[in-house]
């Protein structure tokens, strides 16, 4: 199994990590249960719920911008902009409801109905998520039972067995919770995801659900969440597919009665949901490199984008990453197409900081460490194009023949 610890970020101070994920943080239960939604076979938990016990809890949300939306993204946006007080998620896998027409939006309700009677709150208050395959009806009757059957409460297993029940194609659960030391008191931040392939920015290529018991104006929820999936999960890309059922949630349950100075919360709010997407690159179908693409130097915000997510996307440049072939010829070849302003005599390009290209022209540094360094599970590419203060990063990772052959059919 693949070991996050590989690929992990640098944990904040006066912040530890803790068992629960997003049932860490005050004021949160949940369950899992197998519903039969995969198959009536399948022994593997399929159905989750969250529900927050504080009557005045508040809620973020963002969503996929592909422009054919599943219906429970539909149900979603819409009681999010209603405000009718959301209290919490009900989400499967195994079935995208996704071109399901008015069927589908008609199921959707429906889940929430049943996860509404389960948590005793108004149906208004649930929200749903959705992953799998499109097209095909959801078993709302399974999904029903199922809830029917589930068990609410804490525990310190809980989270990840939500995690492991949103499961598709993942190969382990992305759960992750920390709790933050301030002068006023302890808070939590915690949350769960699920990603491996149909993986691309905007917006934000998977399912997730974050928690926290830290007090937030609601006014304040939707920008700082906004501005964190900014840094994290639209910075990654697996193969270039935008799914039709990205949703990421945020619920703030106040229950801890701590105010953190918001510089605090949305630092650590930035950490937990980027240690989310970096566990769904690294679980990317096939992935045998987890590469970090930094573009430096660019005219502006928008060419330092363009440049790093050209290099991030370029199928030439992952299979040639796949065979550790450090072949900086189509790094450079996807520069050129970026769209940034560029001049190929400033380009300059590093492996894990051993320089590889200079002015545009390949460096003296010997090409046994650039191969071994190119033969790494994790490889920081940096490119500077000298031609302004701007700068960008992405995650993305190898092209591999697994990958292909996990997508020949679903």
């Amino acid at each position: 199994m693949k070991s996050y610890a590989d690929i992990a970020g640098f944990l904040p101070l006066q912040t530890r990590k803790v068992p629960g994920g997003p049932l860490a943080p005050e004021g949160f239960i949940g369950g899992a249960v197998n519903a039969g939604i995969k198959s009536e076979m399948s022994k593997r938990n399929d159905l989750a719920l969250i529900v927050s016990t504080e009557a005045y809890t508040h809620v973020a949300g963002t969503f996929t911008t592909n422009k054919v939306k599943a219906a429970p993204v539909r149900l979603s946006q819409a009681r999010l902009r209603a405000g009718e007080g959301t209290r919490a998620v009900v989400l499967n896998s195994g079935n995208a409801n996704a071109c399901t027409g008015k069927s589908g939006l008609a199921a959707a309700r429906e889940m929430a109905v049943a996860a509404a009677d389960k948590a005793d709150i108004p149906v208004e208050g649930v929200l749903v998520c959705s992953t799998g395959r499109i097209g095909v009806p959801l078993p709302v009757a399974r999904i029903r039972e199922g809830l029917g059957r589930m068990e609410l409460g804490r525990g310190q297993g809980g989270g990840d067995a939500l995690a492991r029940a949103i499961m598709t194609s993942d190969t382990f659960p992305k759960c992750l919770a920390v709790e933050v030391k301030t002068s006023g008191g302890r808070f939590r931040v915690g949350g769960m995801a699920k990603g491996a392939g149909m993986i691309n920015p905007n917006m934000a290529t998977m399912l997730s659900v974050i928690t926290t018991d830290a007090h937030i104006p609601k006014a304040d929820l939707q920008r700082l969440l906004r501005m964190a999936v900014e840094d994290s999960f639209n910075r990654i890309t697996v193969d270039g597919d935008m799914s039709t059922n990205d949703t990421v949630i945020l619920l703030a349950s106040g229950a801890s009665k701590i105010r953190p100075p918001e510089k605090i919360f949305f630092q650590t709010l930035c950490f937990v949901a980027s240690e989310l997407a970096r566990m769904i690159v690294w679980d990317g179908e096939g992935v045998s490199r987890f590469v970090e693409v930094e573009v430096s130097g660019a005219a502006s915000s928008r060419d330092a984008r363009r440049a790093a997510e050209a290099v991030a996307n370029s199928t030439l440049v992952k299979c040639a990453w796949a065979g550790g072939d450090p072949n900086w010829g189509r790094i450079m070849d996807a520069l050129g197409y970026s769209g940034a302003r560029m001049t190929e005599s400033r380009v300059d390009i590093d492996y894990n900081g051993l320089p590889l290209v200079r002015g545009g022209e390949q460096a003296p540094t010997p090409w046994k460490k650039i191969l071994t360094q190119a033969a790494r599970p994790r490889l920081r590419v940096t490119v500077d194009l000298h031609s302004g203060p701007y700068r960008y990063e992405a995650w993305t990772t190898d092209l591999t023949e697994e990958y292909v052959r996990l997508n020949l059919g679903e």
